[in-house]
């Protein structure tokens, strides 16, 4: 018996010795690295290397789309340039609103939209998005990370989002977003879906002066919405032309126009008064926020929302729109707005003496 005693005696000794710190633990594991750096893909199939926190963006080509996205975010700060010419009126003094910082920023791109590298060098953004595959060249040329976006179609938007929403690392807010987006335009196809096709009134998007309809965009939140467009011819062009004696035949039963002054020039115009919705006083001036409602905006799912009950304010009683607004700026922009600018943004009257 004396060897096993030995044996549980040393097993003993050698557990006193760990113990008391005499024979060295096993060595720890080194942290893993906290990466630097990262790769996404934009929506060219563009790998594009970001670090791994992104605080200095600039927009390039249709500024205020793109930063409407942005916005939506919650990162309006992060935005390094201001608006280009077209942009820099009064009607589009929302965009300063959401975020301060655009006011005095310094513009970054020529007069045809191309990126100004000189400028955009100099203010170091982390990456620069753009809308025009054009832009991506001369980007890439001295060294600044492009991202391109495209969106001409309704599920592209989420797509953005979802893009963006990695980029910034705001992967709950940019799914709370498409969840509003869908939950929006459901609750709004289950209260229209009763309306039979032949009570559904014609609706008209234009630009008055030009005799257009300008945003492929409208042929989707317009039947969304409940409406019959009556360009909604299967056209692919993002604008189309035509004629006041087609605007004639169509004989609308809504009208929709992008400035106070368009839906007066309406009104006033000979041509048109034998419209049904001049005599029926239904040409209304779309909404104008981050961007105008009717073109392609993150604000989508309130154009729908707002044409919605427009159309069928019997269907939409209970839907306090001013208060569904600046829900949306607040939960989305973290902007909280007063009853005043919800109103200014719902009359389509931004930036309107």
């Amino acid at each position: 018996m004396q060897p096993a005693v030995r044996v549980l005696g040393s097993v003993a000794a050698l557990a006193c010795l760990v113990a008391a710190g005499c024979v060295p633990a096993a060595p720890a594991t080194p942290p893993t690295p906290t990466p630097t750096r990262r790769t996404l893909s934009d929506m060219a199939g563009r790998s594009v290397v970001l670090p791994a926190q992104v605080t200095r963006v600039a927009t390039v080509g249709p500024v205020p789309v793109i930063n409407s996205f942005i916005f939506a975010l919650g990162q309006g700060n992060t935005i390094v340039n201001g608006l280009p010419p077209f942009a820099a009126t009064p009607r589009w003094k929302y965009q300063a609103v959401f975020a301060p910082n655009i006011a005095a920023a310094p513009v970054m791109q020529a007069a045809n939209n191309a990126p100004n590298t000189e400028a955009l060098l100099q203010a170091k953004p982390d990456v620069v998005f753009v809308m025009d595959q054009s832009a991506l060249a001369p980007l890439d040329q001295v060294g600044l990370p492009a991202m391109f976006l495209a969106w001409r179609q309704p599920a592209d938007v989420k797509t953005v989002v979802n893009l963006l929403a990695q980029v910034f690392g705001e992967l709950q807010q940019g799914q709370a977003y498409a969840d509003y987006f869908d939950a929006t335009v459901n609750r709004v196809g289950d209260r229209v879906a009763a309306v039979p096709s032949e009570k559904r009134p014609t609706v008209l998007y234009l630009s008055p002066k030009t005799l257009s309809q300008p945003q492929l965009i409208a042929e989707w939140w317009i039947p969304t919405a409940g409406g019959i467009s009556v360009t909604n011819n299967g056209r692919t062009e993002e604008s189309i032309s035509f004629s006041a004696e087609q605007v004639l035949a169509w004989n609308p039963a809504v009208m929709i126009v992008t400035a106070p002054d368009e839906q007066a020039l309406v009104y006033g115009d000979s041509r048109f008064a034998a419209i049904q919705a001049v005599r029926d006083k239904q040409v209304f001036v779309i909404p104008q926020g981050a961007h105008n409602w009717g073109n392609r905006t993150i604000e989508q799912p309130l154009t729908v929302l707002w044409l919605a009950k427009t159309l069928y304010p019997d269907l939409f009683t209970d839907v306090d729109l001013p208060a569904e607004v600046k829900g949306f700026y607040a939960h989305f922009f973290k902007t909280t707005l007063t009853d005043d600018q919800v109103q200014e943004i719902l009359s389509g009257r931004v930036g309107s003496s």
